[in-house]
Formats: C-alpha cells, structure tokens, sequence
C-alpha cells in the first residue's frame, strides 16, 4: 500500500476543494487532494455557470411547503422524490419542511446573504488568478414572470432580497423585451445586474485544476473509505493507499455524510440530482442566463451551445438517469424556443443539499483537525472562492 504523509489533505476535488487547495497553498501549507474521478466534474462542471450573489432564496420557502404535494405530483414540475428513496429521505424531508416555516426560511435566507454578498468580486480575482478571466461575462441574470400573478406572488422574495441589499431591477414586459428580443413575451422579470455567467464551467475547471498542480498541489486519485483521529494525527485511508495528514478539510460533496459522520458529525445531507440538456449551436438565442421562474430552469449561453439546466430530483447518489425529468427539461425549452431539435447531449450529476439550504464550513466537533466544507447545494461554483477564504481563515487561528 503506497503511504503518503502530509500537512493538510482536502478529500474531494470538485469546485469548492480545489478552491480550498489554491489557497491553502498560497497560505504555504503542504496539500494534498484526494478524488476519485476527474478534478473539478461532477456538478461543478454541470451546473449553470452562474455566479449568483442573488440566490439567497433557500430551495424550502412557505410557498413551496404549501405547495410541496402538487409540486412534487407534477410531471413538469421543478422538484420531484424517487419513490424508492422515500424512506430514506423521510428524515431530510422532515427538516425540510420545518426550514421552509415562515421564520426559518427568512433566517436561512439571511445567513445564505451574508456567504453570497461578495460573490462576483471575489470570482473575478479567482478568475484573473487561475488564468479564467476571459470565460466571464458580466451582463446579469433574468427571472421571468410570464403573469401578473406571479409576479405578485415574488413579492415577499423580492422584498426579502431588498431588506439584505442584493442589487435587483424590476422589469416591464417592455424591459425584458429589449435585453432579449428573442424570447416570447413576459409580464416582467427581475433583473440581477451583478450575476456573473461562465461561458465554459468545464474549461474554466480544466484551468483551476491546471493552476492548482503548478501551485504544487499533488492529487491522489482514489475514494476515501474513512479518516480516523489517531494520537499522531489523522489517517486518511482510500483504495490502494494510506495518508497520514495533520488536517483534513472534507469537501466531498454530495459524498461527506458518511465520512462526517464517522468523526462523530452527523449531519442531515442529502443529494439533489441536478440535470441538463445541451444544443450545440453557433449562434445563441439569449445573451444571459434567463430563468423562467414558472418552470425552475435556466437557458445557460455558453460558448457554441444552450444549456438549459435545473430541476430537483430527491433520490439519492445510485439510481439512474430519470429520463422523465430529461424529456420535461427538452420540453419546457421548447415553450420558449419552439425551434429547438434534440438534445446534443444530457447530463445528470449531484448536488449536496442541506434542508435549509445553507451550506456547512466549519471545524468538525472533535477539533479544527477536521474541517466541513460542503453541503453547498446550487451555490457551490459561486461560493467556492468564499469557502476557501473561511477554510484558510479558520487553519490561520
């Protein structure tokens, strides 16, 4: 068995670790990042390239909590439960509901706020430093509203994001017409003009991963089986290999439960199983990422295609591809773009999810030896450089 000894070892190599082990680097510490699959894949590839210092709407609100059954019944609906993981998620799902309450989901909304509030300045210097810059774009973000009605019903999110100073515009029907001329016509929208888009999330992973090697990182590809406090430190045991760390940072993902728990953190994650279609395309219909609020999705322009992400699945890291939720993606573009052909390609990675949608980044309760850095939901990409400023905080006292 190859035996590796090291200073700090992040276990997870998605967006939010290598993040973590830039600057930990940066900080001179000795890092090593432990993954199984490609650096920087999964939902940190797959999502909607969308730096969003808006998004502090927690995914359980009293409207979805009222709204749950229906919601969950509807075959176009933005979140759906697998059946075959009810039992399983019963105890998530209790959270849930009781985060979603009136004075909860204001709460949650509050400490997400605060994570966000920075969350474009901190990418463009990320971008500049990992050698990224030219895959931003910074012309805002839409949320649509195709009736009056809905949008009266945004009322209490808009003025929830008001009351914690996120910069946002509404829109007339006339507005939104002339920053996207070629989408079918809204009642009114929102406008976030501080949103950042990444043309390219894949590319812009390949370049993190590239500046996180030349800073001297070194990656071990293998699972991590279990971490366990010994007197001389921590042994990090995976496939084929043993490390011996003085500080361990999990930042696994949709994968941290179990190691959490292990070390005496038990911690109510769970995984939403995120999905997108892909049209390649020279020419892009929309010049920002455009959520039309009805449906919980994105239209993503980015380089040469549309991708158009979103939907909440609850089932868990082993089931298949719901080609259902796939097909209601293809369908729901089509409402707005009725051009559209068939998919280039699709995709399905997962996302890990908090009942209350804030994500945990702090030291395990058996001592800063240990550090949580996950549970990041959709706001992983955009938190990735503010997690790693807290990790790098948190390793400094």
């Amino acid at each position: 068995m190859n035996r590796i000894s090291t200073d700090i070892v992040v276990v997870g190599g998605g967006v939010i670790g290598l993040a973590i082990a830039l600057r930990l680097r940066a900080d001179g510490r000795e890092v090593v990042v432990v993954e199984p699959n490609e650096p920087g894949s999964g939902a940190s590839y797959g999502n909607a390239g969308t730096v969003a210092d808006y998004a502090i709407i927690p995914v359980g609100t009293p409207a979805v909590l009222r709204n749950f059954l229906s919601l969950v019944l509807s075959p176009d609906s933005p979140l759906a439960v697998r059946r075959s993981a009810l039992p399983t998620l019963l105890p998530w799902l209790a959270r849930f509901a009781y985060e979603s309450l009136p004075h909860r989901y204001r709460e949650n909304a509050g400490r997400i706020a605060e994570l966000v509030s920075d969350a474009s300045p901190a990418w463009t210097e990320f971008a500049a430093e990992i050698g990224a810059s030219q895959f931003l774009s910074a012309k805002g973000c839409l949320y649509l509203y195709e009736t009056r009605k809905a949008f009266r019903a945004a009322g209490a999110d808009i003025a929830l994001r008001r009351n914690y100073g996120v910069s946002q515009e509404l829109l007339s029907a006339d507005d939104v017409a002339r920053l996207e001329p070629r989408l079918t016509r809204f009642e009114g929208g929102l406008f976030f003009p501080k949103a950042i888009n990444l043309s390219d999330p894949g590319e812009v992973m390949h370049l993190l991963t590239s500046a996180v090697r030349r800073a001297g990182v070194e990656f071990v590809q293998a699972s991590v089986d279990s971490i366990v406090r010994e007197r001389s430190g921590l042994r990090i045991v995976a496939a084929a290999c043993e490390l011996r760390a003085r500080t361990v940072v999990i930042a696994a993902g949709a994968h941290s439960r179990k190691l959490a728990a292990s070390l005496g953190d038990p911690v109510r994650l769970d995984t939403e199983r995120g999905y997108h279609v892909e049209y390649d395309m020279p020419e892009l219909p929309i010049e920002r990422p455009v959520c039309p609020t009805a449906h919980g999705f994105y239209f993503c322009p980015m380089r040469g295609r549309l991708r158009v992400a979103g939907l909440v699945e609850l089932g868990g890291l082993t089931a298949p591809k719901n080609l259902r939720l796939t097909q209601a993606l293809v369908r729901n573009a089509r409402r707005y773009f009725p051009e559209l052909g068939e998919p280039s390609r699709s995709w399905l990675g997962f996302r890990p999810s908090m009942p209350d949608s804030v994500p945990i980044i702090r030291p395990s309760r058996g001592g800063k030896d240990v550090i949580l850095a996950f549970g990041h939901g959709h706001i992983g990409l955009t938190l990735a450089p503010r997690t790693a400023q807290l990790v790098s905080a948190m390793l400094a006292r």
